[in-house]
């Protein structure tokens, strides 16, 4: 008999002995959640697995380091309304600061900003890209674009990714009249190793793109790209025909992409299969979600990521007396705000087809 056959006997022999498991499991998670709340800053770890089923999306542009130490992806979220739709805020940092510059210029902005609307009934995940270039009204600094919040509430002798992600919360939060429930910073190292330890993700692409940073082509149709070639995609925005917006629209078709992988794989639905995904990304993911759950937040978004998400763009005008300084469309951004706030998105894409962007291939 091997030693493990014989513990295993012994175990069985001797498990009649067993004292009751409720009275200590009590115990244990009230222990647990009294420490949560002290120390709400939590290394990756088992239950950090639920942040890859809640956002199964990902985001676009991450920043590699910041200020010399290693790069992390932060995980925040506020209290969830138990039942109620869900929003998740993704922000995507290019680039990492200029230790020779002082101030928020030496921090990069917030290239990519993604809110992922989870609907009360879980129908499915609605992507809404918010522009870098959208003008709001940032606490302390008046009038700017959208991506210099990063920058400016990351600013100080040490830059702070979370500060930064805070700021951009409370500005996007005003800006669209939502409570923002969860959110992320993710770095390149994540987001490549994320991709590869899918098995690479499908992206389906309307035309061709040309990398300005490798000059790599990506033609126009569905691949399945790796993490180095998913990174590189997600850059891009020169010389693209809507620049920024069609690199927004290319974030949303990766993170269809990516849900695709996850649901078709089982990985959502695979504990185990979770577990090796996060070995696999390593102590560069870091969570934060104060009392949350990771597992409830993880509960609320796996049956919304059965259906094909559907991408929104916010709807903004480009005023021809400053041009790049993107406004909202009095016209159009009031009625999808509203679906938003009244969790009425689905009749808001309907009624609008023109302002979804198409994901590719569905199952």
């Amino acid at each position: 008999m091997t030693v493990e056959e014989e513990l295993r006997a012994a175990f069985a022999r001797h498990e009649s002995l067993t004292p009751p498991a409720g009275p200590l499991r009590a115990a244990v998670d009230g222990l647990v959640v009294r420490r949560r709340r002290r120390r709400r800053r939590l290394q990756a770890g088992a239950g950090a697995l639920a942040v890859l089923g809640l956002l199964g999306l990902a985001v676009p542009q991450v920043v590699p380091s910041l200020g010399g130490h290693p790069a992390t992806a932060e995980f925040l979220a506020d209290r969830v309304a138990p039942g109620g739709a869900l929003n998740v805020l993704l922000v995507g940092v290019d680039g990492a600061p200029d230790p020779r510059v002082r101030g928020a210029d030496s921090v990069p902005r917030a290239d990519s900003v993604l809110l992922v609307h989870v609907p009360a009934d879980r129908s499915r995940l609605y992507l809404v890209s918010l522009p870098r270039d959208l003008m709001v009204a940032i606490p302390g600094y008046g009038t700017q674009k959208l991506n210099s919040s990063f920058p400016f509430g990351a600013t100080a002798s040490r830059p702070d990714l979370r500060r930064g992600y805070d700021l951009t919360r409370r500005v996007v939060a005003d800006t669209i009249g939502v409570r923002i429930d969860a959110g992320a910073v993710l770095t390149y190292p994540v987001l490549r190793r994320l991709t590869d330890g899918v098995g690479g993700v499908e992206v389906c692409l309307p035309e061709q793109v040309r990398s300005v940073h490798t000059r790599r082509i990506f033609p126009a149709g569905c691949q399945r790209l790796d993490g180095t070639g998913s990174v590189d995609l997600l850059r891009q925005r020169y010389g693209m025909t809507w620049g920024a917006q069609d690199r927004d629209r290319n974030a949303q078709r990766y993170a269809a992409g990516l849900v695709r992988q996850l649901d078709s794989g089982g990985v959502l639905h695979n504990p185990v299969a979770l577990s090796r995904l996060l070995a696999a990304l390593g102590p560069d993911l870091v969570t934060d979600t104060g009392d949350a759950s990771l597992p409830d937040l993880l509960s609320r978004t796996v049956q919304a990521s059965r259906a094909a998400p559907v991408g929104l763009a916010l709807p903004t005008v480009d005023p021809p007396k400053r041009p790049g300084n993107l406004l909202l469309d009095e016209r159009a951004a009031p009625a999808l705000l509203t679906a938003l706030r009244q969790d009425r998105l689905a009749e808001w894409a309907a009624a609008n087809p023109d302002r979804v962007t198409a994901l590719g291939s569905q199952r």
